[in-house]
């Protein structure tokens, strides 16, 4: 029975491409129009089956982990390419409905995060070895979307760009204070110190985090202009000129929304700026992959722009700036899936099979997500007075302005 709901289920929903199923019982099943990269999947274990029927985002995502789900020639990114491009259209199946359903009604509890549960959340990813984040991030160790402004860029010049952006959208004047919420191992805050003059506090959940960019302050002679906390958000209680939040948003939660932007409100000057970076959904509000959830980021939420705008505008404070950034994520992705897979000995060493199993699935599928899905970056800033930034965006790109007006006075 579980075999033909299944078989019945990748019917309806794969529709374009090529997909074949090797079922546990020695059934081959093929689905599609035939066209593109064909990808073969097999199943081993039959108890994969009903799991996969019942809730296949976080079954499938377990049996790759598992090494039960294989993929022939390890072609995870086209095999969840495929499924994405086929199942977002079509969506769910009916006997599916009431799995979404409970989850939704579960949502506001899962995104839940006082204090203690976002730091036990924070620590379930980001006390990781900080030796394994070394084998695929960038040299400044930017856990975060980099910004190719051309396609060639390397990721370490991509992330330079990335941070060069950011501080041009806070209008950075030496000696101002910056408050960085979400610092990670404290590469945005030292350039903002270094390159800009800034009095930089970053805070930070993680002790692994925090013990690190605290080092890395020291070893730079910057220990005087930037401060490293262990602390929470709402924890602070200064007030800075500008305010940075650079992928720490996704880890908010829902329910907390009116609390964090409240915070940036009143932790901002009257005449300050703040710019908060974060992944983000462009389509209506949902809910995260159970498998997201379960095993990489606890708590953790992509929100759509609707439920952040809901939240700012209620705080009165103007939207000076939003941008968003397409394919941005999906190439920073590429880049770190290329990395961990030329260490991937490295990491087996740290960990073993199954974790690199699962996280080659994690980069994978997050790539896939932002190519083929609808997901992308926001960049919203934000400040209390509309003049605090100037009306046009010629202040971040001065040589294309400037060449625009020689242009229109010849």
């Amino acid at each position: 029975m579980w075999t033909a709901l299944l078989d019945a289920m990748l019917d309806r929903q794969f529709r374009r491409g090529t997909l074949t199923v090797h079922f546990p019982d020695g059934r081959e099943s093929r689905y599609g129009d035939g066209t593109g990269h064909a990808v073969t999947v097999r199943l081993t274990k039959p108890e994969l089956v009903p799991r996969i029927v019942r809730n296949p985002e976080l079954a499938v995502g377990e049996g790759y982990t598992d090494g039960t789900l294989t993929v022939d020639d390890d072609d995870l990114r086209g095999f969840i390419g495929l499924a994405i491009r086929n199942i977002g259209p079509t969506g769910g199946l009916w006997w599916q409905r009431g799995l979404d359903g409970a989850r939704r009604l579960l949502r506001a509890w899962n995104q839940f995060n006082p204090a203690r549960r976002a730091r036990a959340n924070v620590a379930h990813h980001y006390d990781l070895s900080a030796a394994l984040y070394e084998l695929f991030l960038d040299a400044d160790k930017q856990y975060s979307c980099a910004y190719f402004t051309r396609p060639d860029l390397s990721l370490d010049a991509a992330q330079e760009a990335k941070k060069a952006h950011i501080a041009g959208k806070l209008l950075l004047e030496p000696g101002m204070s910056v408050l960085d919420i979400g610092c990670g191992w404290g590469g945005m805050a030292l350039t903002l110190a270094r390159d800009y003059g800034a009095r930089v506090t970053g805070i930070t959940l993680s002790a692994e985090q925090h013990k690190i960019a605290t080092r890395r302050a020291e070893e730079a002679g910057l220990a005087g202009q930037v401060e490293f906390r262990l602390a929470d958000y709402r924890s602070v209680r200064e007030r800075f000129d500008r305010i940075v939040s650079v992928g720490m948003f996704e880890h908010v939660g829902v329910p907390h929304y009116r609390t964090y932007f409240r915070t940036v409100g009143e932790r901002l000057r009257p005449d300050g700026i703040a710019l908060i970076h974060t992944i983000g959904r462009i389509a209506p509000p949902d809910q995260t992959s159970p498998w997201i959830e379960k095993y990489i980021f606890p708590g953790g939420y992509v929100p759509s722009l609707s439920e952040m705008a809901a939240a700012f505008e209620k705080e009165r404070l103007y939207q000076t700036d939003i941008e968003v950034w397409r394919l941005h994520y999906a190439e920073t992705l590429l880049h770190w899936q290329t990395r961990f897979e030329a260490n991937v000995d490295a990491a087996r060493e740290l960990y073993d099979e199954r974790f690199c199993r699962m996280w080659r699935y994690y980069l994978a599928a997050s790539e896939m997500t932002f190519r083929h899905g609808r997901q992308a970056v926001f960049q919203v800033q934000l400040a209390h007075d509309q003049r605090a930034v100037p009306l046009t965006r010629d202040y971040l790109y001065p040589a294309a302005a400037e060449g625009a007006v020689r242009h229109a006075a010849e």
